[in-house]
């Protein structure tokens, strides 16, 4: 089963509003998605690709991940370790709790817009202090940057979704479902927010009674 298949059938805290609950769903599949997306990045996929030769991994792991291969799973959490901290403690994951509840949902319009970039300064930046994607979207369409980084990323994005392509689902976290602050995919949300989120958004969602630690 990969990261885009949805799981058995549950509930959701009825504090988040969704179009549709997909199902459960797990840190190997979060771990799956999330490497899926960093493949795909131009900052942080280069990097992935070091760490997968240097494992001599082949990029069909991450490509087609299969959730029930536990050998797969523990490469898949050591490669997120090595680039990104996870389960160590550090860098995008310090702080992140260790025990997460995960769930596969559709987001509406409305919901996705209220979502916040983590907190770092490029996205403080770029959403003029807001962390929300749709100030960022309307700087961006003002001609607006953040630290003079250019726009054209998010621009053949929302590209992209205008001409259907697909992409990998949103990893959002909160210590509850309806305050949520984005772990993966900041471009994406971005993009979305730029053509005014025309579809219900696929995302994982990650809650924990500790997580305010780190979704500020």
């Amino acid at each position: 089963m990969t990261c885009e298949q949805a799981a058995v059938p549950s509930r959701v805290s009825p504090t988040l509003t969704v179009v549709q609950v997909l199902g459960v769903s797990s840190e190997d599949e979060m771990v799956a998605c999330f490497l899926s997306g960093e493949l795909s990045s131009r900052r942080f996929g280069q990097n992935l690709r070091s760490h997968l030769a240097a494992a001599g991994q082949a990029e069909q792991v991450l490509t087609h991940p299969d959730l029930s291969d536990a050998g797969a799973n523990f490469v898949r959490r050591t490669l997120l370790a090595a680039t990104r901290g996870y389960g160590e403690n550090r860098d995008l994951f310090e702080n992140f709790p260790a025990h997460v509840t995960w769930t596969k949902a559709l987001l509406s319009a409305s919901e996705a817009a209220g979502v916040r970039y983590l907190d770092y300064s490029y996205w403080g930046e770029l959403s003029g202090g807001s962390r929300r994607p749709t100030d960022a979207a309307a700087r961006i369409k003002a001609g607006l940057r953040a630290f003079d980084v250019p726009n054209e990323p998010f621009v053949e994005a929302a590209n992209a979704i205008t001409r259907g392509e697909r992409f990998p689902p949103l990893i959002l976290v909160g210590e509850r479902p309806d305050n949520l602050v984005c772990l993966e995919g900041h471009l994406r949300l971005t993009a979305y927010a730029l053509v005014g989120f025309p579809t219900d958004i696929e995302c994982l969602i990650g809650t924990a009674p500790a997580m305010g630690r780190w979704a500020r």
